[in-house]
Parts: C-alpha cells; structure tokens; sequence
C-alpha cells in the first residue's frame, strides 16, 4: 500500500531467487525445511530458498497457547526430540471447566476435540527460534527484519514481494538513513504471514482467493506468562475454561497450562464477532484473572510476558484458494486452524510440507503456472489436514447462537462426523455483527457495558503497562503502519454511531479520543502506533473497515518465552 509521499521515483535492488517464503512462523520454516530436505535428498543441487521475516530474530512475534500435536513434526524430523526440540513439558492431567462469575463446575469427561494426550507444552517463540536453526543449517537463507510490503504481480502472475522501505520520516518522505525496499524476484512465491497478513489481504483483493468462500471469523487471544509458587499446578496439567467473563451470547474461552511446576501459560480468547461495540479483550482477560479459579493459581505470582495475537477460526469453509500462478498460501494465512481443538501449528506445519512437495516437483519441471501449483490442493485433499479441518468445519458458526446452543450443535456435530444441524452456515463479516449504538440500545434496552477492572499493577494491568510487558519497540520516526483512511469518519460518525470501538478493543492501548484543542467539546482520534503489538485486531473489527495494519520498518513486541 504506497502513500503518496512514496510514489517518488526510487531505484530498487533486484533481487532474484528461486523460493520466496515470507514469514517465518512455523508454516513457513516447515516448507523451507522440507523442501531442502527433498533436494539434498534427491542429491540435486539446491535451489535459492530465501525466507524473510519482519521480527528483528525468529520468534520474537510468535505467540501461541502452546499445546502442540507432534503429527506434522514427526513427519518433518522424526527425531526432533534428539535435535533437541524446545518442550516445556509433556501433557498430563486436561480438564475443562464451565465459570460462572464466583463459581466453576468441572466437566465430569473432556470432549474429544481436546483431548491433549501425547502432546506437548511448548513455547511457540522457542519453537520457531529452534526450528530456524534447523532451516538454515539445510541451506536456507532467512533474513530477518525484513517485511514484505507488496506482492508483485505482472501479467496476473505472482512474481515476489517487495521488502519495506527503511528510514521514512514520519511524514513519510525518505531520511538521511533511506534505504529503498528491494524487489525480491522468485519463481514462487509462499505466502506464510500468520492471520491477516499484509500480502495475504493484498492476493484477497488483487487476486480473488477468497471468491465464494465465506468470511473468516476471529478471536484477540491475550496471554501471559506468570511465575507462581510451587503447588499451585503440576507441569503438564491443562484447564480449558469457558463462560465467564464471555457473556452467553458471544463466544470465547481461557485456558491454563502448567509449563513447567513453577511456570503457567494463561490465556483468554474473545469473539470478535460480538454485538458489543465496548467489547474489550483485555480487559476481559483481567477480569479472567480475577476469577477465584483462576486467581488461586495466579495469587502471589509474578508477571513475566503479556502478549495479543488474533486467531483465524472461520475454518473449513473460509479457507482461500490456496494456489495462484506463482503463488501458494499456506499456515495461518490459509485459514488452517483447528477451531474446536483451537490448534493450529502442526496444521501449518503440515500445510508447508505440502506447499514443499509441490514446489519440488514444479521446480523439476520448470512450470510455475497455476495448474501446477494446484497440486498442492490435490495434496491437501488427500491429507489428515483436510480430514480434520473437514471434521470442524460448522463448529465455529454453531456458537452464533450464543453459547449453550453451541454446545447442542457440538454434540450433533460430533455424532455427525461434524456437519451437525446445518452445513455451510452463512454467516457476515465479524465486524458487520458490531452494531450501532442506537441498533444495540433499541435491541437489548440501554447502553452497552463497558468492562470495568481497578487495576493494581501488581495482578492486573493496564493496556499501557502491558505493552510494556510485552516487550514492544517501535522506532518512533517512521511513517505509522496502521493507516486511516479517513480520520474525519473517526472523530465524526463513528463517535456518535458506536463510541468510537478501536478504544476498546484495541488490546495495547494504540487508539485514544482526546480532547481537539481546535474544536471545543469535541474529540479526536490520537494514535499512538508504536504501543502496537502487531495482534491486527485493528484491521478486523473496525466496523468502517478504514485502517489497515502494515509492516512497520521494524521493530514490535518481543515475545520471549511466549
């Protein structure tokens, strides 16, 4: 997306490799490695498989639950606990547990979509940072502050990204320090961002991948990382929640993993897809915390990371077109998400290996085109990866109903090998259900209700302090990645027509109305983009559709442990 201020002529670098793979997550470390593995292998020579990345190292804007099936690990590198693999401890005791606000009641048997035997606890940062290690000793170039910025596209092919631009002002106009994005030229391109990829949303728009599909449906999953005292959970036990804080009519859960006897993972995900237009999900998570449930594992420990990522949970039926010519999407960016299991790596994992597969034989054969490439759909097809996106494929739109006829959708979904009541439910756009303050005063009897938390600092936090929690950096002269298209709608109709909801669910404290020293008694959008914790969140719930997040010149949160 350029601005006016970078239409000037600027001479770029042209780059030409053979593989181009933009994100390193775990979708597209898993094609790098497959596809060097093929080769070396076949004993051919290898290709030029570049993998760029935004963060400034591998891992540092991964974050995840982490509970992670080993299926695609296992298939990628059978001996990936000899190669020391970072676990932070195996699965044992899972239950699941329904909150009312004081009170909780345990499930007597956990369903078998979360069954976590044979699993393990992991931190999604290691996991990624590992597995890098892995990827380049197979040869494989990673560069990693390096966004891709825009999809090149001649003739209807994709034919590369380019990188970000560096040294902008804020003004957008080039500094002392420019250095011009380069024009990365391969002769496929793997799309491997993670949700709402910036590239990803560009082959939406350009390209027509999510033609006939329906809309993806998203959660903001906040987490943390705490210390507690010795006793509070044993390394390996698993709690999924649900219920409160969610109110019946929107969906959402939390969950609690004991990663170590002293360490837990606690997170909350929040349906974006509510009426609400106050719902905030950090907020929602504190009062998570507060729970007498949760709080007795919590009380007396100590914070160590907070972080927010959006989840991609539409499932079967939202997933693109996985394939254009010189193009493949895969991991995350393709929808590939277990929305019941709320699992997704070792789908993206399994989605690259695929993706490898294919561009090895396309390779070999010198055909880049899109028929070609189609053969990675055909493997997916015929893969455990459909079968279990396909066995999910209603869960997510049966909780539209509110969350006790999800349960009764569930149940008729998993006795009917998951089509349950209905099959390919339509459904909107998750911020076409936000509605209207008027819509919501007339619909439910008065004012929307705000999440209200007195934060100490010590159990619970502000968005402010939890930025800072988080790790997050931003270089503070640079154009602002999350571009507005129109403030005036912001500080105009979107006050009066929803309160102005980026305030809310904006988990990292990005967007304030203040007072508009120009106008007095009224207010004005502030954007502070260097809080931004790159969760896109921002992106899916403006109910305007007027911002959108792209890659920064570098920096952002720093997961660490995550």
């Amino acid at each position: 997306m350029n601005t006016e201020a970078q239409q000037e002529a600027i001479i770029r670098e042209e780059i030409e490799v053979d593989v181009l793979i933009v994100g390193a997550g775990p979708a597209g470390l898993a094609c790098g490695y497959q596809l060097a593995k093929k080769f070396k292998a076949a004993g051919g020579e290898m290709p030029e498989i570049v993998i760029i990345e935004k963060a400034e190292e591998v891992g540092q804007h991964s974050l995840s639950g982490a509970v992670m099936d080993p299926r695609a690990i296992a298939e990628l590198m059978p001996d990936y606990l000899a190669q020391g693999m970072p676990v932070e401890s195996e699965t044992g005791k899972d239950s699941l547990v329904y909150l009312s606000e004081n009170g909780s009641f345990k499930s007597p048997l956990t369903p078998p979509g979360l069954g976590v035997h044979g699993m393990y606890i992991i931190s999604l940062n290691k996991l990624t940072a590992w597995l890098a290690e892995k990827v380049e000793e197979m040869e494989v170039n990673i560069f990693t502050g390096t966004g891709g910025f825009e999809l090149l596209i001649e003739d209807g092919k994709v034919v590369g990204a380019q990188t970000v631009d560096m040294g902008r002002g804020v003004d957008g106009k080039p500094r002392d320090n420019f250095e011009a994005g380069s024009l990365l030229k391969a002769k496929v391109t793997v799309l491997a961002e993670g949700v709402r990829g910036s590239l990803t949303k560009q082959a939406y728009s350009k390209l027509g991948i999510g033609e006939g599909k329906l809309p993806h449906s998203y959660l903001t999953g906040i987490k943390e990382i705490w210390e507690v005292p010795t006793g509070r959970i044993a390394a390996g036990e698993i709690i999924h929640t649900f219920g409160f804080p969610q109110p019946n009519d929107e969906f959402g859960g939390g969950f609690i993993y004991g990663m170590s006897d002293t360490t837990v993972s606690i997170g909350l995900a929040t349906a974006l897809n509510g009426a609400n237009p106050t719902n905030d999900p950090h907020m929602k998570f504190q009062r998570y915390k507060n729970h007498p449930l949760v709080k007795k594992i919590l009380d007396g420990g100590k914070l160590v990371r907070y972080g927010a990522k959006t989840i991609a949970e539409g499932g079967y039926f939202a997933m693109p077109k996985f394939y254009h010519a010189g193009m493949l999407v895969i991991g995350e960016s393709a929808g590939l998400l277990n929305a019941q299991r709320l699992k997704g790596i070792h789908l993206g994992m399994k989605s690259g290996m695929m993706a490898a597969d294919t561009i090895f034989d396309c390779l070999g054969a010198e055909d880049f085109s899109e028929n070609a490439l189609s053969a990675y759909k055909k493997r997916f097809d015929d893969s455990w990866a459909h079968a279990e996106m396909y066995k999910v494929r209603n869960f997510h739109a049966g909780f539209e109903d509110g969350l006790f006829m999800g349960m009764v959708h569930t149940a008729f979904q998993t006795i009917t090998g998951g089509r349950g009541l209905f099959d390919r439910r339509e459904t909107a756009a998750d911020h076409q259900h936000v509605m209207k303050l008027t819509d919501y005063r007339n619909k439910y009897g008065g004012d929307p209700v705000k999440e209200e938390v007195k934060f100490d600092n010590s159990y619970t936090y502000d968005k402010l302090t939890d930025v800072f929690n988080s790790g997050t950096m931003h270089e503070e002269h640079q154009p602002s990645h999350l571009v507005i298209s129109d403030y005036d709608i912001c500080n105009t109709k979107c006050t009066v027509e929803y309160g102005n909801p980026c305030q809310h669910f904006c988990p990292a404290n990005v967007y304030n109305m203040v007072d508009d020293e120009s106008k007095a008694g009224q207010k004005k959008l502030q954007l502070t983009p260097s809080n931004c914790v790159h969760c896109k969140t921002c992106d899916i719930a403006d109910p305007y559709q007027i911002i959108t997040w792209v890659v920064p010149e570098g920096g952002g949160p720093n997961y660490s442990g995550m």
